[in-house]
Order: C-alpha cells, then sequence, then structure tokens
C-alpha cells in the first residue's frame, strides 16, 4: 500500500481526487470519505509546499467549504486537514482561514458552527503561541471573546468546544486572555454544574490551570471550589474525576495548601482514598482474574526494555508517578492496555503529594480507614489499602513508626496472598519501607522480608516476578544474602531460556542500587551480557544473509542485555571502564545503534550515554562514527528512541566540550524542529530543551544565531522541572548563548 501510494502521489491531480472524495463523494460510506481525507492528511503532512498552487487552493477552499458536513466524522476529518495545513507554516500564508472560520461560529446551522470550533479547537492546540503573536496581528483579540460568548450556547458540544479552546492559552498567560480573566473566571464557574460530562472535565481543567498561573483570582473563591471539586473528583464519569483529582496534585505545591485545605481534609482523605481502588475495567484489562501466567509464553510486549529516565525530572505530578529512582512512585500499572495516567493513579499521587505538606496531620483522617482496608475480606480493597500505606510512607513516615512493628509482618504475609495484584502491590509498598526494616534486627524483619520476595521472584504470575525483582535490592549490608541465590540462578538458566528476563531486569536493579557493592560480581555478569549482544547480532546476520536457513534471533535477549549493561554502567561508574577496556562493547554497540529494531536503538542509546557518563575515555574514539546515528535518530516518530538518542547527545556534549563544534550541524536542526513541535510528549520536550541548552553551553557561537527559533519553547518546557544538574547546565547555556545573540530574546 504504502508503494501505491507512493506512485499515485507522482499525479498532480491524485490530491484533487483525495479531497473530492473527501467533501463531495456523498453516495460513499463515511469510513471511506474520512480515509481518503487522513490520506490527504499525511501527503499534506510529507511535501505540501511541492504541491502546485491550484491544487493547493482548491484543498482550502473545499475545506472551509464543507466543514458543515452533516457527517461529525467528516467534519472532524476535515478540521484535522485544515490544522495540518495551517501547522505547515500555512497560518500566515492563508490569511482568510481565521476570519472565515470565526464567521462560520455565528451560523444557525449547528453542523456549521460546530465543524467550524472542532477546526478551531485543533489550530488552538497546535498553533498556541503564533496566534498570540504580533505575527499574525494577535488575532486573538478577537477569538478569546467570541470563545466566551459561546459558554452559553444551548449545545454542550458547542460549549465544550468554547471552554478547550480558552484552555488552550492559560498556561501561556495569553495577553488577550489575561485581560478577560474575570469574564472567563466567572462564566466556567456558570458552567460547573453543567450535565455534560465533557463540558465539567473542560471546567476543572481549566481551573487547574488557574490555580497554577492565576491563583491570585481564584484565592476569593477558594472554599467554593474545593467543594466543587470534592464534588467533582466523585464524578460518576471517570475522565472528569481524574481531571478534579489534578486539582489537589496543583494545589499541593502552593503556599497556600494548608491554610485552605486543612478544613477539607476530613471529606478529601476518605475520597482519594477510595480512588485508589482498581476500577472492574482495571482488572479485566490487567487480567487481574488470571493468578498464573508464567506457563503462559511471553508475548512480545511482556519483555519490554526499560524506557531510560535520562536523568530529566518530569513535571511535579509525573514525578510522583515516576518516583526518583528507587522504586518511590506509584505502582505503575505498567500495562499497555491501561492509561498511563488513571484515576488510581492520580488519588495515589495526590495522597502522596499532601502526605509531603501535611506530614502527621495526615494520619487522624488515614488510620481509621487503613485499619478497615488492610484486614478487609475483599481483596481489591486490601490492596488498595496497601497502595495508600505506600503512598503515605515518604510524608508521614515518623507517625507511622509506632505502628510499623504490625503492619511489616501483615505486608510480608500479603506477599503470599493468593491474589497476584496483591502480592505485587505488597513488592512496591515494602520496598517504601524498607530503610525502617533494615534499621531494626535482621531476624525480625528483614529475613523473612528477603525470604519471600526471594521467592516472588520465581512467583506464578509475571507482575509479581517483575514487582519482586524491581524492589529486591535495599540495602548493601545484606549483599551476602541476596547474591548467591541471584547467581545460583544466573549460572542454571542457559542463554537462550526466557526466565533470564526478570532475572537479568532483577540484576539491573541491584547493580544501580549497590553501586561498587557489586564489583564481585560485575564480571561474569558483564561478559554474559556482551556474549548475548554478540550472539544475537550473529544470528540476525546469518538470517539476513540466508532467511531460508536460519530462524530470525529473538533481539529482547539483545535489549534487556543492553539494560543490564546500562545498569552496570550507572551503578558502578568509572569501575566500569576496565571491563569496557576488555570488550568489544563499542563494536557491538555501532551495530547496534543501527538496528531496524526500535526497541533495540533505544536501549543503545541508553547505554552510549551511560558510558559516556562512566568512562568517556572509551567512547571518544568513536564520537566521529556515533554522532551521524545520533542525528538520524532525532525522529519524534519514534518517541523513546528520539528521546534517548537526545539524551545521549546531551552526555556527550558535556564531556566533549568545544570539541563539539563540527557535530552542531548534525543534530541542531533536528533539535530546534522537535521542541517546536505540537503535541510532543513532556519528558521528550524536557531533554530536547536540556540537550539544546548544553549545546549552547560548549558551542555557543553555533548554537546561540538559532536562539529565536526555540527561546520561548525552551523556557516554556522547563520552567515547571525542579532544579538539578542538568537543567543548571542547560540553563547556563542558555545565558552563554544570550550574551553571544542578545537580539535573539
Amino acid at each position: 500500500i504504502p508503494q501505491k501510494l507512493k506512485q499515485l502521489n507522482q499525479f498532480p491531480d491524485f490530491n484533487n481526487y483525495l479531497i473530492f472524495v473527501l467533501t463531495r463523494l456523498k453516495s460513499e460510506d463515511e469510513p471511506t470519505r474520512s480515509l481518503s481525507g487522513l490520506i490527504l492528511k499525511n501527503n499534506v503532512k510529507a511535501h505540501f509546499q511541492s504541491f502546485p498552487p491550484p491544487v493547493a487552493e482548491f484543498i482550502k477552499q473545499e475545506c472551509l467549504n464543507h466543514l458543515g458536513d452533516a457527517s461529525s466524522l467528516i467534519r472532524a476529518t476535515i478540521g484535522i486537514l485544515i490544522t495540518t495545513i495551517a501547522s505547515k507554516g500555512e497560518l500566515q500564508m492563508w490569511p482568510e482561514l481565521l476570519p472565515q472560520l470565526c464567521n462560520l461560529l455565528n451560523s444557525e446551522d449547528y453542523n456549521t458552527c460546530e465543524g467550524a470550533f472542532g477546526a478551531l479547537q485543533k489550530i488552538c492546540e497546535d498553533s498556541s503561541e503564533l496566534l498570540d503573536s504580533d505575527a499574525l496581528n494577535r488575532p486573538l483579540n478577537v477569538m478569546i471573546p467570541k470563545f466566551l460568548q459561546f459558554f452559553k450556547h444551548c449545545s454542550p458540544k458547542i460549549r465544550s468546544h468554547a471552554i478547550a479552546c480558552v484552555n488552550q492559552f492559560i498556561m501561556d498567560r495569553a495577553q488577550a486572555l489575561m485581560e478577560n480573566i474575570d469574564t472567563f473566571i466567572e462564566h466556567l464557574f456558570a458552567l460547573a454544574v453543567d450535565e455534560d460530562p465533557e463540558v465539567r472535565k473542560n471546567v476543572c481543567r481549566a481551573l487547574v490551570m488557574l490555580l497554577e498561573v492565576r491563583i491570585d483570582r481564584l484565592i476569593p473563591h477558594m472554599y467554593s471550589i474545593i467543594q466543587y471539586m470534592l464534588q467533582r473528583t466523585q464524578d460518576s464519569d471517570e475522565n472528569v474525576a481524574l481531571e478534579a483529582c489534578e486539582f489537589w496534585l496543583t494545589l499541593a505545591e502552593q503556599p497556600i495548601c494548608k491554610d485552605v485545605l486543612t478544613a477539607h481534609l476530613v471529606q478529601l482523605i476518605p475520597i482519594l482514598v477510595h480512588g485508589m481502588r482498581y476500577s472492574e475495567i482495571d482488572i479485566i484489562l490487567l487480567k487481574g482474574d488470571v493468578e498464573e501466567d508464567e506457563a503462559v509464553p511471553d508475548s512480545e510486549q511482556d519483555i519490554k526494555p526499560r524506557f531510560h529516565k535520562s536523568r530529566t525530572v518530569t513535571l511535579a505530578h509525573e514525578e510522583q508517578r515516576g518516583g526518583d529512582g528507587d522504586g518511590d512512585g506509584d505502582d505503575e500499572d505498567d500495562d499497555d492496555t491501561l492509561s498511563d495516567w488513571n484515576l488510581r493513579k492520580c488519588s495515589a499521587a495526590a495522597l502522596d503529594v499532601l502526605a509531603n505538606v501535611f506530614r502527621e496531620e495526615l494520619l487522624p483522617h488515614l488510620l481509621p480507614l487503613l485499619k478497615e482496608l488492610l484486614f478487609h475480606l475483599e481483596w481489591v480493597v486490601k490492596e488498595s489499602g496497601i497502595l495508600v500505606l505506600g503512598a503515605i510512607a515518604e510524608g508521614c513516615m515518623q507517625g507511622m513508626v509506632p505502628y510499623l512493628p504490625e503492619l511489616i509482618p501483615h505486608l510480608i504475609r500479603c506477599l503470599a496472598d493468593r491474589k497476584a495484584l496483591v502480592r505485587s502491590i505488597a513488592c512496591w509498598t515494602l520496598s517504601r519501607y524498607a530503610h525502617w526494616v533494615v534499621a531494626q534486627p535482621p531476624e525480625l524483619y528483614l529475613k523473612p522480608l528477603m525470604t519471600e520476595l526471594l521467592q516472588r521472584i520465581l512467583d506464578s504470575n509475571k507482575r509479581v516476578q517483575e514487582a519482586a525483582c524491581s524492589d529486591t535490592p535495599c540495602s548493601q549490608e545484606y549483599i551476602q544474602k541476596l547474591m548467591p541465590p541471584l547467581i545460583q540462578k544466573w549460572n542454571e538458566l542457559k542463554d537462550e531460556d526466557k526466565d533470564l528476563f526478570p532475572l537479568l531486569e532483577c540484576l539491573s536493579s541491584v547493580a544501580t542500587a549497590l553501586q561498587s557493592g557489586f564489583l564481585p560480581y560485575c564480571e561474569p555478569v558483564y561478559q554474559r551480557c556482551v556474549t548475548l549482544v554478540q550472539k544475537t547480532l550473529a544470528q540476525a546476520m546469518m538470517y539476513n544473509q540466508h532467511p531460508e536457513q536460519y530462524e530470525a534471533p529473538d533481539k529482547d535477549f539483545m535489549i534487556v542485555a543492553l539494560d543490564l549493561l546500562s545498569g552496570l554502567a550507572e551503578g558502578l561508574g568509572g569501575h566500569v571502564e576496565q571491563l569496557v577496556a576488555r570488550s568489544n562493547i563499542m563494536t557491538l554497540l555501532f551495530q547496534c545503534m543501527q538496528d531496524t529494531m526500535p526497541e533495540v536503538r533505544q536501549s543503545s542509546f541508553a547505554l552510549l550515554g551511560d558510558l559516556t557518563k562512566a568512562c568517556f575515555v572509551h567512547v571518544k574514539p568513536c564520537i566521529a562514527e556515533f554522532m551521524p546515528i545520533l542525528g538520524t535518530n532525532l525522529n519524534p516518530e519514534f518517541i523513546s528512541v528520539c528521546n534517548n538518542a537526545t539524551w545521549a547527545i546531551g552526555e556527550i556534549c558535556m564531556q566533549m566540550g568545544a570539541e563539539m563544534q563540527p557535530y552542531v550541524p548534525m543534530v541542531l536542526n533536528n533539535l530546534v524542529e522537535i521542541i517546536n513541535r505540537p503535541n510532543t510528549p513532556k519528558t521528550l520536550l524536557e531533554n530536547t530543551a536540556i540537550t539544546i541548552g548544553r549545546l549552547g553551553f560548549v558551542c555557543p557561537q553555533e548554537v546561540a544565531p538559532m536562539l529565536q527559533q526555540f527561546i520561548r519553547p525552551w523556557c516554556t518546557s522547563l520552567r515547571n522541572i525542579r532544579d538539578n544538574e542538568e537543567k543548571d547546565s542547560a540553563f547556563r547555556g542558555i545565558c552563554v548563548m544570550i550574551g553571544v545573540n542578545p537580539g535573539g530574546v
């Protein structure tokens, strides 16, 4: 199909046919018409600049003429097509677009009004900064008041569109919105009890963002807003409840949190605790009724390479999800069938941050609930209680100490619970209290805990195996007890045995946690990982040359081996240098970085970054070969690959210094394009900003001329992350570049 489409694109009229099918061929079914529009959208995205002018004009006119199609699917497709054209730099070249769309909002025909609003919402999402700039003569001065008029429209879909459009400009404090802020807030309050869940969701989203950027305007109404959010956090629509739950995360970061929230804790805490239960659909998606699955063959998604976090802290509420590198996060329902962020996780994160604000003051509201939950007969309720106990571990630790002699044995018993999800969450919660456990006499808690955890590594359920592997390392003091059974298992398993996967993951965590304490065990582990990579590459070469004679290799072995090597490099630091010196890992890494499988490249770039930090002396001779590969992988279509390549470039910058100069042209344009790209995930944006800053720090003369093209998204990307070493070096880079090119700001 891609080849056929490529052939058809050789004909200039092909795109005329596509827009004709989308807008005029009413005899065709809607999915076919919509598909025609999506193919056209991809063509626009790939090479709109090469469209003949008459074709481009015809497409634009057809879009505007048919926004009122009777089909909501066709209207949405036309809206996507319009915003794709606009995002290709055509917003300036299509001056009649915004005025015409705003005029169409006045239509008495519902379909026309809704179609125009759908297109405007997409444009606001993709081009918010441009709309608030002088380049277009600040159209928001007209658009914002226009949108506000539609907050009272009789159609809930139109009301929802109107709020969503305005919401796009809150975080950037668009001038036109700030001038109408009181009217906006007044209109939001009027929609607080709207019967439509999508409207309520957008109202909650607006209030959460306003809490962050214009709290001064909300303070006079804070009591009412908190009461409203308490109701919405219990909304029957989970999407509304999730948006409302974000409010508590944001409020916890505000200086006024204690003053305004203390009186409401008695209502809030039970609501958050209830939100931490698995829903029925969660249990189905997580296969919570499947207790034994170790005999089920692993699907490709069962064994996933780690997503290398690149030491760059994400936004505050994401930190609560992801923890700080030692297991201190939510239990991460790491299943692709569940959304990354749901009400359970948000409730747990909110309780976590509030525990850090209120400390022991939270316990009078929590302890009666915990007593009931932890010993409940229903496993779903008990599981949520164990999650609650883990969520408050950091903030309420001092107040929990008197209860731990009773609670820790109970949690250890839960490691043998009949329900796998209970065993899994018990692993995580125990890891949150591990530092207390190891401070007690070993016979009391540590010995039974380690005995049970090591059994869980070989649990009949894969999720439990993973949780146990993640949470096993807790103290160098007990390494002698921990390592022998792991090494025994390591020696028993053959290279092609898939039971190696959880063990490799476990050893990666152990190596990272123990650091130099892992030195006595590192050589055989390192060598086996190199062998696994070498074997897989050799099998791949044989298969590529003679596919009829050889089977395709299972590259998962190579991926987890690369990840364990990353763990070793991260944990051992400079001690890994001798191992690298005695191996051909740099040659193997060069091949892995060019592998056709994205996951292999992802893990390769993670390892490259870790080796750059640990022993750059062995990386530096390869830089001339590595940098072009890194540059070609700055492709955001493969988010994780792009993220790790970006991070590795940033680490290389800090080691290379001014010698980075010849490689700036290979990466800078791609990095600037990524940071300006609409809808780029936050983690990639943050890592891109860090790397641009570092590149400018070591090569300011080469990077500073482009300052104007990235300074605004750079500031937006990093303003909400906590200060750390990466942010510091990137910020210094920006300062140096401003000195070189002050006109770029």
